[in-house]
């Protein structure tokens, strides 16, 4: 392949993409516009009119603003690889800190900052315009700012190190390099789940033991059920930054904790918060958590086998505007592009989630009760404005959850 032929390739997969994006979320759009006034029959008794309508506008107003931030996206991709901005990063890194790995390191470090400062007002936007339109948004410009900071610093903390010690060995280690790398990603993956819930998560949310003692025995009582042990039964101020409910496992080993947010407490009963734990370990139970590890570690394996192969070739990064061939433009430029090329495999992830969700569901109907799972799922489907009519292809191609309808109709089988 010569690299005019990578250049054109690159174009045709990134319109593609973002056509086929475009294409879907317009879909979204209009069949939920279509199915705004009026309630599904499954839902008519629980939820009313205006929630449902209320549901269908936050979701088309997000859809269109996604649209937006998809083509935006697009263009600053372009701009950093055919428009030039990786080699010119790549240069400006190396006239400041000479040939070595500290130019490599700098030159990412450079790319991540660019793309955080220009995702800024959509984050901005979502946050305090759209979530707030919604009654969604509790965070303030100072907590917003401060998430940012936060961020940063634990990226440089154990980002730079890593980025350095991949970038060495990809220079040392020889033609096996990504087999090394490889190892290294795993266990930093590993360690990061394993520090989280003490060390990350902290410094972001207030963590304290679940206040309510008999909902305290009874979460005791079905984790012992299921075989489960934990390091603690927490709650978490989410409210400070949304009126969004979740819960929650998190850790691995010995650190793994429960954390449900205090306002997924305030919207459930005792019996739904249990049957939504249950839903939760179900997913323990399924073994779900440990082969979506081993899958994306199985994919890595194979995803930095094929950067090997492609770093060795010219035509990969003049077909990308890079003509500085270093391994720091390689690791860049790969991961870079590489979701432009596997955007048609995402309905797969999609699907395989889904299907644990369903499997989740069936677990918690077992150990719980499906009927309080279905009254706790409404509730947050209704207080969340979490849209009751997708676009069934949009839902195919996108949702990790699988839609409303389908999901309480399959528990009430179970019930």
């Amino acid at each position: 392949m010569t690299s005019t032929q990578f250049s054109a390739l690159f174009v045709f997969a990134l319109a593609a993409s973002v056509l086929l994006q475009l294409w879907l979320a317009a879909r979204q759009i209009n069949h939920v516009r279509r199915h705004r006034n009026a309630v599904p029959d499954a839902f008519a008794g629980s939820i009313v009119l205006t929630s449902h309508q209320r549901a269908a506008d936050y979701t088309v107003e997000k859809t269109r603003f996604g649209m937006v931030h998809t083509v935006f996206e697009a263009m600053v991709l372009a701009a950093f690889t055919l428009g030039g901005g990786i080699e010119w990063l790549t240069q400006a890194a190396q006239h400041w800190f000479g040939q070595g790995i500290a130019a490599g390191v700098a030159m990412i470090a450079f790319v991540a900052i660019v793309q955080t400062v220009l995702s800024l007002p959509f984050s901005w936007h979502s946050t305090f315009g759209i979530e707030a339109k919604y009654g969604f948004n509790q965070s303030t410009p100072g907590i917003f700012w401060g998430d940012l900071l936060k961020t940063a610093g634990i990226a440089a903390v154990l980002g730079l190190p890593l980025v350095t010690f991949v970038l060495w060995l990809m220079q040392q280690m020889g033609a096996h390099w990504w087999l090394w790398v490889w190892i290294t990603w795993m266990a930093f993956s590993l360690f990061v789940m394993w520090v989280f819930p003490t060390w990350i998560a902290p410094l972001f949310n207030k963590f304290e033991p679940l206040p309510d003692e008999s909902l305290r025995l009874r979460i005791e009582a079905l984790l012992t059920r299921c075989g489960f042990v934990a390091s603690g039964i927490f709650m978490m101020d989410g409210s400070k930054r949304s009126s969004h409910g979740n819960a929650y496992f998190t850790g691995l080993g010995k650190s793994k904790r429960i954390v449900f947010f205090d306002t997924l407490l305030k919207q459930l009963d005792g019996d739904e918060i249990e049957a939504v734990l249950a839903h939760e370990l179900g997913h323990f139970k399924r073994r779900h958590i440990i082969k979506r590890i081993g899958f994306t570690f199985v994919l890595m394996l194979g995803l930095l086998w094929l950067l090997g192969q492609l770093m060795q070739v010219s035509w990969f990064y003049q077909g990308l505007g890079v003509q500085t061939q270093t391994t720091a433009t390689a690791l860049m430029l790969f991961f870079m592009v590489l979701p432009v090329f596997t955007f048609l495999f995402a309905p797969l992830g999609s699907w395989l989630s889904r299907k644990h969700e369903f499997e989740a569901d069936a677990y918690a109907a077992e150990q719980a009760s499906a009927s309080d799972l279905i009254n706790a799922l409404v509730k947050l489907y209704r207080d969340n404005a979490s849209t009751l009519t997708p676009d069934p292809l949009h839902s195919v191609y996108y949702d990790s959850h699988p839609p409303a309808s389908l999901r309480v109709a399959a528990l009430k089988r179970l019930a």
